[in-house]
């Protein structure tokens, strides 16, 4: 697995990551055992770079990967959102800016983790309700005191980053980012990590499944999947992005790789294209899944292919957006 420098910083991390998520109950069940193993199997294929959240599962997933890293903290670099307050917002765009939150936010996630700093910690929304250099103001007085070494924002803006960084360096943006998610490229996030230098994290470079072509029709979703509220998985929807897989997938079966691989190995491609360090971070909850997405990193697309790629699914080809209306106004502001 290659490593790089990550954005800024004096960090070097895999060039694929490893998204911790779904091992906390987001996608069906988790398997603690399970989880610990990929995470293990993980540091054995050379992927040092975790993405969580004091979020997922509650504080479960600090725990769990806790567990995982114990007397192995020297191997990983652990990027940490700040989650939400669940608050019940009437607004529901709350992001949790506020210093206080920050802070006692940031001690928690520590304590669960079971280590003594943050290797970064990043804000997981941006809150309308509090100005971004106050919020960056707290990232920046956690990073004096030595509880986290660097401070990222996600789902921000580009102009939200460049503010923050003027407290504060921001290492990284982290957004939704993937064949069927373009937002970044269009609205000038890519570009605003590049003047920075800050890496760029891609989060569901799989769109939560839908691009490993196992979604077919909303039926293919068991009974309460939370997906079934995103509107790309909704009928009518679910059906056409489907069609424009079946195309991609030949590209993939002539490349020798899976969907899921040649998505991932996409994302990686853009890096180079856009001057900008893109790490994907695909979520695995289980050993297999994990071997597989790693195998993207060896697939070399060249131009050609991926011209081919996004003739078949151009950014105006996805049908439904990434969220449901209410969390839309959450993210990239």
């Amino acid at each position: 697995m290659e490593h790089r420098r990550f954005g800024n910083t004096d960090l070097v991390v895999s060039a694929v990551g490893l998204g911790c998520m779904g091992m906390s109950g987001t996608y069906g069940e988790g398997d603690d055992r399970e989880s610990i193993a990929t995470i293990h199997r993980a540091l054995e294929l050379g992927v040092n770079f975790l993405d969580t959240s004091a979020s997922y599962g509650e504080g479960h997933n600090h725990r769990l990967i806790g567990q995982a890293i114990k007397g192995r903290r020297h191997e990983v670099v652990i990027h940490s959102k700040s989650g939400s307050p669940r608050d019940g917002a009437a607004d529901g765009v709350r992001g949790g800016g506020d210093p206080k939150y920050l802070i006692e936010t940031c001690d928690e996630s520590l304590r669960n983790l079971g280590i003594d700093a943050l290797d970064v910690f990043c804000i997981s929304r941006i809150d309308p309700n509090v100005p971004i250099e106050e919020s960056a103001g707290a990232l920046a007085g956690l990073v004096r005191a030595g509880k986290t070494r660097y401070v990222a924002l996600s789902e921000a803006a580009g102009e939200t980053l460049k503010r923050a960084n003027t407290v504060h360096p921001m290492a990284s943006l982290q957004m939704e980012y993937s064949l069927f998610s373009r937002e970044a490229e269009e609205k000038g996030n890519l570009v605003a990590c590049r003047s920075l230098g800050a890496a760029f994290m891609a989060y569901a470079p799989l769109g939560r499944g839908l691009l490993t072509g196992q979604f077919r029709s909303e039926k293919d979703l068991p009974d309460g999947d939370r997906r079934l509220k995103m509107p790309r998985f909704q009928t009518g929807n679910i059906e056409r992005n489907a069609a424009i897989l079946a195309e991609v997938q030949t590209i993939a079966r002539e490349k020798g790789a899976t969907l899921p691989q040649i998505a991932i190995a996409w994302v990686l491609a853009q890096g180079p294209r856009n001057g900008v360090g893109i790490i994907p971070i695909p979520g695995a909850k289980s050993r297999r899944h994990l071997e597989e997405n790693l195998k993207a990193a060896a697939i070399d697309l060249t131009d050609e292919d991926i011209a081919r790629i996004e003739r078949v699914a151009p950014p105006t080809a996805v049908a439904g957006t990434r969220y449901p209306a209410g969390q839309m106004k959450r993210v990239n502001i």
